[in-house]
């Protein structure tokens, strides 16, 4: 994703492919925005929506920039899902929409301050938004305002007229895009938006601004539904704009594709009422999630070395900022391996949480920190005993953290116990990549060679790599042809691979209608 940003932003490729569609339309072309409720033109149907969403994530999934932190998704889907919930009791969310989008908020290893929204209910979100937020109420305004890019169906509305160009073209379209991209190639992304169309893409790149003020208005409804300060959204907009005005380096795209007037925070303000005289505060457990992303939005070391000088300093702030530069700092140590240093840290940052009065998510989140730095050091017991103020907890984070020591761990039992409790847990939630990632590696160090490649296959589906998917998957089923293998497995390969290739052979007809080219057949 990150190269992708040094020429178009995911949100840009996006609404690039869409005005490339507008055949025959006039640059400056406007959209007409129905009342709240009204249906899309048939020209682009939920169905195709998702089509196109699921054909852009298959994309984003396998991009190295696609992060799954535990703790930091498990944060975001739990401050994204109660918008969710809201839009669906203010009837913003309909029966058809419900059903077939994702809803699903995902992370981009990026510090750039950015959001976007993407066909099919798909979010998603910069580490570097995260990391300025100062409140979770902040952080949800964002995302009720990119949410409502969707329930409105704002991606729909901006394809306007020729419903001879089909939405499959638009796929072909973004992929091409998406290649030109990842070369820096700024022709090649010209190219692929179609030479003769080119001016009237650039001139629709963004949503217009009606639909940002809509957005921003059924956004602040969504947040306020769920249960979230009214005053996050112009608190948020008073913080960006700042931030942009004082340190821009080409690091706000968020600010340049959604213009912040002085109109637009003041009509934030506006609708906050006597509302808008409780002060926004963010938790300690926000303020270390912000910290957090900090660490992992920027991976050199010249980055991480700067967060870990936060200890040096931190005495002079408040204690809930003492305690997030503690906490960035130990974390940044244990990414450059000084583990004596991640130590001191996390043994302040224990005190000044106890000062503060023990916030149950932000000790949570200290708890975990200890394991990680045990983690590292390769302390796998030291690090299941540093776990133990959370025992019984049976989260996401927990599982993959105790998979992760287990895989450290020399016991066999210890793996044995770890790969039964990822077993459970993919057996509800087979599409979790990172889970099939941890258990494939469980398997084969308990001599499971069988099920570590097919764990392999499920994770490269889950990610949408369905074509890596049936190679590992045959792979498979080529070593259970063997005397000894486990027939039990070797049917559950059978029968994967028959399903993940019927799903080839779809996605194969969907994009090449008149027939697939030679080469390209499953």
């Amino acid at each position: 994703m990150k190269r992708l940003k040094s020429t178009i932003s995911p949100k840009r490729c996006l609404a690039a492919l869409l005005s490339a569609m507008v055949l025959g339309q006039s640059a400056l072309a406007q959209v007409n925005l129905p009342a709240l409720g009204d249906s899309v033109s048939a020209d682009v149907s939920i169905g195709a929506e998702k089509k196109l969403g699921d054909s852009v994530m298959r994309q984003i999934r396998v991009d190295p920039d696609y992060i799954d932190d535990p703790l930091l998704l498990e944060y975001l889907t739990n401050t994204f899902q109660p918008l969710v919930g809201a839009a669906r009791r203010l009837g913003n969310i309909s029966d058809d929409t419900n059903d077939r989008f994702a809803w699903e908020a995902f992370l981009v290893r990026d510090k750039s301050v950015n959001a976007f929204a993407l066909p099919g209910g798909y979010i998603g979100v910069h580490l570097g938004l995260i990391a300025m937020t100062g409140a979770r109420d902040e952080l949800a305004s964002v995302l009720g305002h990119e949410l409502s890019h969707v329930t409105q169906r704002h991606i729909a509305r901006s394809i306007i007229g020729d419903s001879r160009t089909s939405m499959l073209a638009t796929v072909g379209l973004l992929l091409g895009v998406l290649a030109a991209a990842r070369s820096r190639s700024t022709d090649g992304v010209q190219a692929a938006i179609v030479g003769s169309q080119a001016a009237a893409a650039q001139a629709q790149l963004n949503f217009s601004r009606d639909m940002e003020r809509e957005a921003d208005r059924v956004g602040f409804q969504v947040m306020t539904q769920a249960g979230y300060q009214p005053g996050g959204m112009a608190s948020m907009f008073e913080r960006m704009e700042q931030a942009y005005h004082l340190m821009d380096s080409g690091q706000y795209p968020y600010l340049r594709s959604h213009p912040l007037t002085s109109e637009r925070i003041g009509e934030a303000r506006a609708r906050l009422g006597t509302a808008g005289m409780v002060k926004v505060v963010g938790t300690t457990e926000h303020l270390l999630m912000a910290a957090r992303s900090k660490v992992l939005m920027d991976p050199r070391t010249d980055a991480w070395r700067v967060l870990q000088n936060l200890d040096k300093g931190a005495r002079e702030n408040q204690k809930t900022d003492q305690l997030a530069s503690y906490y960035a700092s130990a974390l940044a140590s244990i990414k450059l391996r000084d583990f004596s240093r991640a130590e001191a840290a996390l043994k302040t940052a224990d005190a000044l949480d106890g000062l503060l009065g023990a916030e149950p998510g932000a000790k949570r989140l200290l708890v975990y920190a200890h394991a990680e730095l045990e983690l590292a050091r390769g302390k796998a017991e030291a690090g299941f005993a540093a776990l133990e103020p959370l025992k019984g907890e049976r989260s996401r984070p927990m599982l993959m953290i105790r998979a992760d020591l287990a895989q450290a761990d020399p016991r066999a039992e210890v793996k044995r116990e770890a790969a039964d409790a990822l077993q459970t847990h993919l057996s509800l939630h087979g599409q979790d990549a990172l889970g099939w990632q941890e258990i494939g590696t469980l398997w084969q160090q308990l001599g499971q060679p069988l099920r570590a490649v097919r764990a392999q296959g499920e994770s490269r589906a889950a990610l949408g790599d369905i074509n890596g998917a049936i190679d590992r998957l045959r792979s498979a089923a080529r070593q259970s042809r063997g005397r000894d293998s486990d027939q039990i497995e070797a049917s559950v390969i059978d029968a994967r691979l028959r399903t993940l290739v019927y799903e080839q052979r779809q996605l194969l007809a969907e994009m090449y209608p008149r027939g697939v080219p030679p080469g390209a057949e499953p």
